[in-house]
């Protein structure tokens, strides 16, 4: 089965960082149990992660939403719906940008 693009967003900034942003509709199953895939990235001028949210169960000892800094995956990210998380990522995503 194909994964269905259900959000897909990108863009840059006047100091060369950038996002890039994607989910995808995916059957529900035990590692997607929202049926839904996601990787949200705001990534330094020369590619490095600032910023990541996803969803990939590829870090047994945080859980399954999480996100990445250049410090660390941490696990303390609440996930209710597609909506909420894509704004919550740009609100993080502009108080990075403030630093």
């Amino acid at each position: 089965m194909e994964a269905t693009v259900v959000y897909e967003d990108r863009g840059s900034f006047d100091d060369g960082t950038r996002y890039e942003m994607i989910a995808t509709a995916v059957p529900e199953s035990d590692q997607y149990p929202e049926a839904v895939k996601y990787r949200f990235q705001y990534m330094a001028e020369d590619g490095r992660t600032v910023l990541r949210f996803d969803n990939f169960p590829d870090h047994p000892d945080v859980d399954q939403h999480h996100y990445h800094t250049t410090d660390g995956v941490y696990d303390d990210i609440e996930y209710t719906d597609l909506e909420t998380h894509i704004r919550t990522f740009h609100a993080e995503m502009d108080d990075y940008r403030e630093q």
